[in-house]
């Protein structure tokens, strides 16, 4: 390994817009599994680069992430996101059992009968930005309401309770040491909240996707009163925040790639290609997330991990690997079959929620582009602000102009 022991403790965030972050590429290239020190956390852990090894760790059950529970593991956060109870820290069979009963209640069934609705809401979203004239804001019109009203929707989340959630659901991913006691508040505030709204949703079901949830059975088996709660607090935060910020980021690099966005809009057939293109291309977060630790001994491609060891994988620098792509940071709508990417995980923790998001992208974007032919950034690229605070990567505002 070359780099220097200052280069081996980086902050693990590049505020750059959305070029990937140089410590991570390099060392896919010249360490791709190292040793590394988190901000935040106890001791050093491994860093895995490579796509091919991130395969390997999340599917491999010799690397566990419910043996995190209870450490303070090394990570990018002050605070630890994760809840303890949460699906995303489960390892089979449990996890295998939570899965068939969430896939149960919230099927890809469920999320095509909502395109409809979703196409209504989103052009109810563009009749008002262009209501109000231009320039509009990507950001506040359209990205920062439609996954948080579909998501609400499906919960049935009454509107009034939405913006104190969604104030919940940001301030839990901030990156700032001054910021813990307020992202603990915010976890807090969201348990408690789901956990009334659940154990209402048992006793009085309705239509809804927590109700759905709360009566799924897969033989004979009920998700029990945490797991419920702890669920519905993972589907509200999962189930915008990603695509909220996707959507402006997509928007961003489709304007800023001007030859393909005209191929877009001469060939709307590549939409689906071309979203899943964007996704992988697009690094969309900081750093890594909840890592996994190693149950025994393991040989990673020459390397040793000891039992006991901590594991974080880079699903952003998988999604880069020449090894995988051929010329990965070019964006190439037309590749034929290309590796699948890792922006919703891999493995037995891929995102539940990824149909949904996969809808509201494509009906956001896809409407988008018909309904403004002209459309264009009203600022310089450079004059864009950027997050800097939080775990995603996403632009403050995004004005367009058409």
């Amino acid at each position: 390994m070359t780099t220097s022991e200052s280069e081996r403790t980086c902050p693990f965030r590049h505020d750059d817009a959305l070029e990937p972050d140089p410590f991570m590429a390099r060392m896919r290239v010249e360490a791709p599994i190292a040793r590394v020190r988190m901000p935040y956390g106890e001791g050093e852990c491994w860093l895995v680069t490579r796509y091919e090894d991130v395969r390997t760790v999340t599917q491999d059950r010799r690397f566990s992430r419910a043996a995190v529970i209870g450490r303070d593991f090394p990570r990018i956060t002050p605070a630890p996101i994760v809840q303890s109870e949460a699906i995303n820290v489960m390892d089979p069979p449990a996890l295998s059992r939570l899965r068939r009963l969430v896939t149960k209640g919230f099927s890809n069934k469920q999320v095509e009968e909502l395109r409809p609705k979703t196409q209504q809401v989103v052009d109810a979203l563009l009749d008002t930005m262009e209501a109000h004239g231009q320039p509009g804001d990507i950001a506040k019109d359209l990205a920062g309401k439609l996954p948080l009203t579909t998501i609400c929707e499906l919960l049935q989340v009454p509107a009034a309770e939405r913006p104190q959630l969604r104030s919940w659901a940001m301030a839990m991913m901030s990156m700032k040491p001054a910021d813990r006691e307020k992202a603990a508040e915010a976890k807090a505030g969201l348990r408690e909240y789901f956990a009334e709204l659940t154990a209402e949703r048992r006793r009085n079901p309705g239509d809804d996707l927590l109700s759905n949830l709360a009566t799924a059975e897969v033989d004979g088996e009920r998700l029990d009163d945490k797991e419920l709660a702890v669920m519905g607090m993972l589907l509200l935060v999962t189930g915008h925040d990603t695509t909220t910020y996707e959507i402006c980021n997509i928007v961003y690099t489709l304007l800023t790639h001007p030859a393909h966005l005209a191929q877009l809009r001469a060939r709307p057939e590549l939409l689906p290609q071309a979203i899943e293109e964007l996704l992988r291309y697009i690094p969309f977060r900081q750093g890594v997330g909840i890592p996994r630790v190693a149950l025994e001994d393991v040989q990673l491609d020459g390397v040793t991990i000891r039992k006991g060891d901590v594991v974080h994988v880079s699903y952003l620098c998988a999604n880069r690997d020449d090894r995988a792509y051929d010329r990965p940071d070019e964006l190439d709508f037309e590749r034929e079959d290309p590796a699948p990417h890792m922006t919703f995980g891999n493995g037995s923790h891929h995102c539940l929620g990824a149909h949904l998001a996969r809808m509201e992208l494509q009906i956001a974007i896809g409407t988008l582009l018909r309904r403004f032919p002209e459309l264009r950034l009203a600022v310089p690229p450079e004059e864009v602000e950027w997050n800097t605070v939080s775990i995603w990567r996403y632009p403050l505002a995004l004005p367009v102009a058409w």
